[in-house]
Parts: C-alpha cells; structure tokens; sequence
C-alpha cells in the first residue's frame, strides 16, 4: 500500500483521484501521515510526533476540566501560560500550513480526473481553514488575552473576603463633553457570598447628599464632619474633587490601578454603607456600547415605551418633546440602543434610570455565558480592554469565574438607596448601615464591624 501511494501509475486517473482523496484525508485527520506514506518521511514522523503531542495536550486539558476546573481557570489567566499557549498554537498553525501544502505538492492534481480536482482541492482549504486556521485564531485570542488582563487588571496577591462577602464597587462613569472630566453617574455596589456566590445589588443615587467617611480613612482626614455642602456636594462630584483638589491623600492609587477620584468614591460608599469594599470595577459608559455590541447584543423586556433624549436644549429651555421612543415589548439591542436606554432621564428621575441601568447590568451578566465569550472573545477582549478599569488582581480571576458559575444558580438581590426609604437630600446614615448589614448578614446576632 505505502509503494503503491508513494510511486502511483500517474496515467491511472482513477486511482490518482482515490489516492488524492486519502491523502487529503489523512492529513485532515492526522497531520504528518499523508508525507509519511507518500513523502518525505522525516517531515512526516516530525509531524505525526507533534500531532500526537497536541493530542496529549488536549487530553491534559480536558480532564482539567472535569476534575481540577480550578487549576485550568488558573492557567488561563496567567500571562506566562498564556504566552507559551501563543508561541505553541503559531507552530502549529506553521505546521499545519507546511504539511498540507505538501499534501497538496503530493496529491498531483494534474492527474487527478479533472471532474474531481476542484472537489480536491476544496477539501484542502477546508483542511487548511480547520487546523492551520484554528491554531492561528487560538494564537490571536490568547495574545488578546494577554493584553487584557495586562490593561485592565491589576498586579497583587489573592484576597480571602470581607466577613464571608467579596463587596465590588461597580462605576459606570460618564466623560461626556459638558463635563470636567469624568463622573461615575451610576455607582453601585456587588456584594458576593464567597461561599453561595449569591449577588446582592445595592444602588446608590448619585445625587446621595451629606456624605459621610468612616474614620481613618484619608477623606475623614480632610473632611471628619462628611461631604456636607448640601446641593453642591453631591457624591457623583468626588471623582473630579479627588483627581483635582484631594490626589495627594492617595499617592499610592496608581501603583495600584486605580486613581485618586476612585478612592475618593470608594471611601464615600464604605462611610454610606458601613462596609469594607475591598475592589472597584469602572465601565466608561462612552465605550459601552461597544462591550455589547462585541458580546453581540442583550435581550431587553420593556412594559411601556420609554422616551429619550435631552430634558434641556442646550441653552437651558425645556425640551416640548423626547428624541424618540424605544417601544415596548422584547429588544435584541446593540450597543447604541442600549447605552441610550440606560441613560435617558427624558421627563423621568434619576432612580428610574437606576432601575433600567440594573437591568441592563442583569442582561449582561445572564448573556454573558461561555459560549458568547468563545465565539467573541477577540472583540469583547479588544472593548474590555477600552471600557473597563479594575483593581481586581489577575490572581483572583479563576477564583472569582468560578463564583461567577455559582451566582448564576442564585437569585440576584436588588436594593436601591432611593426615596421614599432614604431621601438623598437627607439621608439617615445609622438607618441605612443597620438597613444594609441586614441585607447582607440576615443571621448575624451582631453586625460585622463597619469597613
């Protein structure tokens, strides 16, 4: 059989057409065996080694999966994992490329039946497309994930939680052109049982007044009596008060990968709530759109028609009508349409707009499933990277994926600082610790002490 393959009677077009398609075939199926029945042999061991190699490989990571899912997740997001993953998958894309432009040198298409030759060499794209291109799509992915957890997440140890609870202040900041600088117009904070992985989701309005610091804490050391100027200090404007006027109370901030407005924030939400908040994630709502359009869109339920667009012209006179209306009913939505339906205040309230906000922050994280981060992963890599901020070490990452698998088992808790139970104007900061540390330790006898 293999003298046969390897010194075939090339006027025999019919066993030249059979013979192409088995060696196409097996360099399909096992790259390296085509070259070692019809050609160069050692070519062909080097590759049957190397496939046998991937084979061995896959096997590995397979039952890592099944049996030590925790270690897989860890290797994943290791940079160094991850680069040696790169530098594997381009040698066998360059393999694979090599070894079937031989078999096609092998196959003689000229003696192949001409009926068949294009059928021929179709298969020989494909084959080319199945592995050469999918080593080199696991090559560009794993360097796009390289360069993600480099830009967003941060360098540190791993972290036990906070009196059973990993508490994440989550900002959805808003840099838009009337504005100096940026200003986190949705914060709110995730509170995860480190055991159930149950979500608690407590919103905080941005217009929250007479801010308090616990003490000790660097803005208790500038302000001990709280953020209290009444309109004009309101909690959205730390960020731009802690990058300007308050920076030097966090020299360390971005050694850390935050910033000084962050942790003038952070500080307010851990004096309001009476907890330790440990990270920070922040989404610049101008980039939004694109982390969604890259995931491919979520699926919105709306009960009524929402209005949107401005309430003010931009000389300050009241807008007669909306911009537009996105109607009720169920919506595939993009990016765009999204970003607007999370941020309209069109003749509503900023705690309405708490409400849509979380329920575009629920859409996500329920379409956020593996198979939408598989089949987008370069492109929600690429928006990640642009949009998201954290201080969440990369060391956590397996952990906190693995929480991530348990929360979507649980129900998701909502609870939002809003009128009529707190008034922003006047907030009752004793109501509200007791009101949260009942929320989130519903069996304690004694709350935690305060972060």
């Amino acid at each position: 059989m293999t003298s046969v393959l390897r010194d075939p009677d090339g006027t025999d077009a019919a066993f030249m057409t059979k013979r192409a398609w088995w060696l196409v075939g097996l360099n399909l199926l096992v790259p390296g065996s085509a070259q070692v029945l019809a050609g160069n042999r050692r070519l062909g061991r080097f590759g049957l080694g190397a496939t046998l190699v991937l084979w061995l490989l896959v096997l590995v990571v397979l039952a890592l999966a099944l049996f030590a899912r925790g270690l897989l997740l860890s290797l994943a997001t290791n940079t160094w994992v991850l680069l040696v993953a790169v530098l594997v998958l381009v040698f066998y894309a360059v393999l694979w490329l090599v070894l079937t432009l031989d078999t096609l040198r092998l196959v003689r298409l000229v003696r192949v039946a001409p009926a068949a030759r294009a059928f021929v060499a179709g298969l020989s794209v494909v084959a080319l497309a199945a592995v050469s291109g999918t080593a080199a799509y696991g090559a560009v992915s794993a360097t796009a994930g390289i360069d993600l957890l480099d830009s967003v997440f941060a360098e540190g140890p791993s972290q036990p939680p906070v009196d059973g609870r990993y508490n994440i202040l989550l900002l959805g900041g808003d840099a838009g052109p009337d504005r100096q600088g940026l200003r986190p117009d949705s914060i709110s904070v995730a509170s995860v049982d480190a055991e159930t992985g149950q979500v608690t989701l407590i919103g905080i309005p941005r217009n929250l007044e007479r801010v308090p610091f616990s003490e000790g804490s660097p803005m208790w050391q500038v302000l001990p009596n709280g953020y209290d100027c009444g309109s004009k200090c309101l909690i959205d404007y730390l960020y731009t008060y802690g990058e300007l006027d308050w920076a030097y109370l966090y020299p360390d901030a971005e050694k850390h990968n935050s910033s000084p407005g962050i942790e003038a924030i952070r500080d307010a939400v851990e004096g309001v709530l009476g907890i330790s908040i440990p990270y920070y994630v922040l989404i610049d709502m101008q980039g939004f759109s694109d982390l969604i359009d890259a995931m491919g869109g979520i699926d919105i339920t709306l009960e009524e028609r929402v209005p949107y667009g401005a309430n003010e012209n931009p000389d300050g006179s009241h807008r007669s009508k909306p911009d537009g209306w996105i109607e009720a009913g169920e919506h595939h939505m993009d990016g765009y349409t999204a970003l607007v339906y999370a941020r309209t205040r069109y003749a509503t309230s900023d705690y309405v707009r708490m409400q849509r906000q979380r329920q575009v922050q629920e859409a996500m994280i329920a379409q956020f499933t593996p198979g939408t981060v598989l089949t987008h992963f370069v492109d929600i890599a690429a928006a990640g990277k642009q949009v998201v901020r954290t201080d969440i070490p990369k060391q956590m990452l397996s952990y906190f994926v693995q929480l991530a698998e348990k929360t979507k088992q649980q129900p998701v808790v909502t609870h939002d600082l809003t009128p009529p139970e707190v008034d922003p104007a006047s907030p009752d900061y004793d109501a509200i610790h007791a009101t949260i540390h009942e929320l989130l330790w519903p069996t304690a006898t004694t709350a935690p002490p305060a972060g």
